[in-house]
């Protein structure tokens, strides 16, 4: 099947709803580099760096689509690893399509509702503000907190580290996925008895046992997993496009 990028990317923008989408200035949501104009083969992997860019050159790919772009370290010269990267990515012309908050935030494929109707919750709405934009998903959950963290355990294959601040019935959970622990307080203040992100700094575990919520930190590279997965998933139906996922696991 061969698609014209410039079809795929419209859609994408579209779809993802890219224009109308607070992000950071880093995250350039869209197209970041464009190849010969049609794509046949998609990966999706959560970053892109050396490893990822040639593992899809070794695929055969002509499209990458990943959730971290190339220019999170801000305005930067193409030489050393930067420009070793937008190199190999022209040299084999191979497209490159970046979405950040417009992932984690779709109400279908976005990284929070995938990852929160992943681990069963219930009567989810929407739930934590970050750059202006109501990211995450909360619902209700009638299981323990052992329980909760097994789930995390089998949907993202990780160990999860565990902050049991709060009860050790959870009955309403949120999340959030990446580097998201700072919103602990608006998980208290939203009501929420257990707080499910990716990874976040040391004071929040004090802000997590004042408030008496369970924190769990299950990783930004692993929680972050999912929404690519659902957005290459729902491009093949759409178009027909083969996909493979490109993990490469950082463990934080």
């Amino acid at each position: 099947m061969t698609v014209n990028l410039r079809d795929l990317t419209s859609y994408l923008d579209e779809y993802l709803g890219v224009a109308d989408i607070s992000d950071s200035p880093q995250a350039l949501n869209g197209l970041q580099v464009e190849n010969g104009g049609t794509v046949t083969r998609m990966v999706a992997t959560v970053d892109v760096c050396r490893a990822t860019i040639d593992r899809a050159v070794e695929i055969g790919a002509d499209c990458m689509l990943v959730h971290h772009g190339l220019f999170w370290g801000g305005l930067q010269p193409l030489v050393a690893h930067h420009g070793q990267r937008v190199r190999t990515l022209i040299k084999h012309d191979i497209a490159l399509y970046s979405a950040h908050l417009p992932l984690d935030l779709h109400p279908e494929v976005g990284n929070n509702v995938v990852l929160a109707r992943a681990l069963r919750l219930s009567n989810l709405e929407r739930f934590g503000e970050y750059e202006g934009e109501t990211i995450g998903y909360a619902g209700t959950l009638a299981a323990s907190r052992d329980q909760l963290v097994q789930r995390i355990r089998e949907v993202l294959r990780v160990e999860p580290k565990v902050i049991s601040t709060g009860p050790e019935s959870v009955k309403r959970v949120g999340v959030v996925s990446g580097g998201a622990g700072k919103l602990i307080t608006q998980a208290a203040q939203a009501g929420l008895d257990t707080y499910v992100t990716g990874e976040g700094s040391h004071h929040t575990y004090f802000e997590a046992e004042e408030a008496g919520v369970n924190l769990v930190y299950a990783g930004h590279y692993a929680t972050e997993t999912v929404g690519v997965k659902a957005l290459a998933g729902h491009l093949e139906e759409q178009f027909g496009l083969p996909w493979e996922f490109i993990d490469h696991p950082t463990g934080l």
